[in-house]
């Protein structure tokens, strides 16, 4: 076979992280829909006049702390171009996947279906305004997390990867909560609802973020030792050199 077909271990990296980041983003998508009590709390909080005595988040929260692993991933190996080409064709499989929704619903259910029409279209019928809000909140997390994580980058001189990895899910997830939340579900929800429930959802990305960060280290590791040290400097100069020239 000729190594022309061959790919390289920089381009096998990129094709890996990718496909794990959007599979994570589909399934996120996909489950958005669900909200599910974390914890009932020994006492009641108020949130804008309004009394919550449990702390409830959306099943999407269980798939995203992979997308921030593989984003902080590619924004170090990969530079702004390597994760803004992810993110827009994470954008466009989040589209792919709302048209083909649309047709799974359109077509007939068999009488033999396990699943009644009823129960899909209750659990996919409400997914028109979650993916619109994901596309929207998407585009605008990712954006500010890609230009935190790389403006942090340059503050650092490149040290601190906990800072930047961190600093950049912090900067972005309040904002990317709220409004996919907000699109989603007002109307049904009220506002102080969905304010509360962003607050909880951004305090378990806060821990999240924080959990992950040896995870992050540790893929660090990982990828130099299958990279070699040289090509993993490599990528890793031209990946800030892109930083400073965009």
């Amino acid at each position: 076979m000729s190594k022309i077909h061959l790919l390289s271990r920089p381009q096998k990296l990129f094709v890996v992280c990718t496909a794990i980041f959007l599979t994570a983003l589909v399934v996120a998508e996909a489950t958005a829909g669900k909200l599910f009590t974390v914890i009932k709390l020994p006492f009641a909080i108020n949130i804008l006049g309004q009394s919550f005595d449990e702390v409830i988040m959306t099943a999407g929260v269980i798939a995203f702390p992979i997308t921030f692993i593989i984003t902080d991933l590619l924004n170090e190996y990969f530079g702004k171009p390597g994760i803004k080409f992810v993110t827009y064709i994470g954008l466009a499989m989040i589209m792919f996947e709302f048209g083909l929704i649309q047709v799974a619903m359109t077509v007939p259910t068999a009488s033999i279906s396990p699943v009644p029409d009823e129960a899909f279209q209750l659990v996919f019928g409400a997914s028109g305004r979650i993916i619109i809000g994901s596309m929207v909140a998407y585009v605008i997390g990712q954006l500010v997390d890609i230009s935190l994580f790389h403006w942090l980058r340059q503050l650092t001189d490149g040290k601190h990867l906990w800072l930047r990895a961190t600093g950049s899910t912090f900067g972005s997830q309040f904002l990317d909560t709220f409004v996919v939340l907000f699109i989603a579900f007002y109307g049904p929800m009220t506002l102080q609802t969905i304010i509360a429930i962003t607050l909880f959802n951004y305090v378990y990305k806060f821990v999240v973020a924080i959990l992950i960060t040896p995870l992050i280290y540790a893929a660090h590791w990982a990828i130099d030792a299958y990279l070699g040290k040289d090509a993993s400097e490599d990528l890793i100069m031209a990946a800030t050199e892109d930083d400073i020239a965009l």
